[in-house]
């Protein structure tokens, strides 16, 4: 699976507006094949976005301490 890039997540979501705008245009006008395939590719798009926010919280790093190494003496 190709990794989208975490810069590009405003424009996926641009992306996702687009889409529900020529969905509803689309059904206005009667086009309902036209609609199904839109919701498609909207369905497609939705899961990226919800993917990346999920590979972008898993992948918060956290630091734990772990001091300072003690020399043992021989």
């Amino acid at each position: 699976m190709l990794r989208i890039d975490p810069g590009q997540r405003k424009r996926l979501i641009e992306i996702i507006h687009s889409l529900t705008d020529r969905i509803k245009e689309a059904k206005s006008n009667g086009w309902l094949g036209e609609a199904e395939g839109l919701q498609v590719s909207l369905q497609a798009a939705s899961k990226k976005l919800t993917a990346m926010d999920q590979t972008q919280a898993r992948s918060k790093t956290h630091i734990a301490d772990l001091g300072l190494p003690q020399l043992r003496q021989p």
